[in-house]
């Protein structure tokens, strides 16, 4: 399969034509590329909350529900895109404020997956950042998913979430784990990095990162992105001696490719060099129990 992962810019969009003819063109230039998935990255739904007007883009609270109120209509447009050009389709995640779970009454940031057929499923994250928790109020969603597609087992990883592996270990049968991310500072976007080459490393998967990129001065969350998409596997038999299948220009918009066979992630998993798949609960016993030695 060829994979399209994206360094995504935002734009104050004037009208919702503006923003489907930008979605079409990305989604065309990918998929002429060749590219059976898309990987859009974390918030870049949020671009629609321009289309409410400045003041309430710029207002963080009231940009959280333009969003949403927008998600449905983000959502029918991308099942379209998914089925003309019969490509799986990560959007980028938003704020949603319908069909949360039991007992969650404020925002969560929410990614949805498009497949070919133009079906749709959800991944809420898991873990918030400071931000997130602290100043949005944005809080955690819905479990964990898998989902079963043409490409293989697909998890979603959204920014932080990659950082936990026991997030990542919950993902443990999936041969693709997708990881869009937001990041302010270039430190952030290394954590998210790292965290994504450590998923890829100890589930012998591949992880595809896609980042925001740019300026967005009409909103205080994402007012400043620095990222790359990138795509990468375990450094092991099949791949790459760094694991790094393609590393996109930090900072430069547009979509990084990477191909990937499917048949190199069940080799490398039954006869890889390492087995760390395999061999995770060997660690699990060890790790229960730490000897304090005091050395003088």
């Amino acid at each position: 399969m060829k994979i399209a992962t994206a360094a995504y810019p935002l734009d104050a969009l004037p009208d919702w034509t503006a923003y489907e003819d930008k979605l079409s063109a990305w989604v065309d230039e990918a998929a002429s590329h060749g590219a059976d998935l898309l990987v859009f990255p974390e918030y870049a739904a949020m671009e629609l909350a321009t289309l409410a007007g400045p003041d309430v883009a710029g207002d963080l609270e009231q940009s959280l529900h333009a969003v949403s109120d927008r998600l449905a209509d983000a959502d029918a447009f991308h099942a379209e895109l998914a089925r003309q050009f019969q490509v799986h389709i990560l959007a980028g995640s938003g704020p949603a404020t319908t069909d949360l779970p039991d007992g969650v009454t404020r925002p969560v940031n929410r990614a949805r997956f498009f497949a070919p057929s133009g079906a749709m499923g959800v991944q809420d994250k898991q873990v918030m950042t400071r931000f997130e928790a602290e100043v949005w109020d944005v809080v955690p969603g819905g479990p964990l998913q898998m989902f079963d597609t043409g490409l293989g087992k697909i998890g979603i990883l959204i920014c932080y979430d990659s950082e936990f592996p026991l997030l990542g270990r919950a993902l443990a049968d999936a041969d693709l784990i997708l990881v869009p991310s937001v990041t302010e500072a270039l430190s952030g976007h290394t954590r998210v990095k790292i965290g994504a080459r450590a998923r890829a490393l100890e589930n012998q998967c591949v992880t595809v990162m896609a980042s925001l990129v740019g300026t967005a001065d009409w909103n205080d969350a994402v007012d400043v992105s620095n990222g790359a998409g990138g795509v990468f596997g375990p450094p092991d038999k099949g791949f790459p001696d760094d694991g790094v299948l393609a590393a996109g220009v930090l900072n430069a918009p547009g979509w990084t490719y990477a191909d990937v066979d499917r048949a190199a992630i069940d080799a490398v998993r039954t006869d890889g060099t390492v087995l760390g798949r395999r061999d995770w609960s060997a660690s699990g016993d060890r790790a229960d129990h730490v000897t304090v030695t005091p050395l003088a």
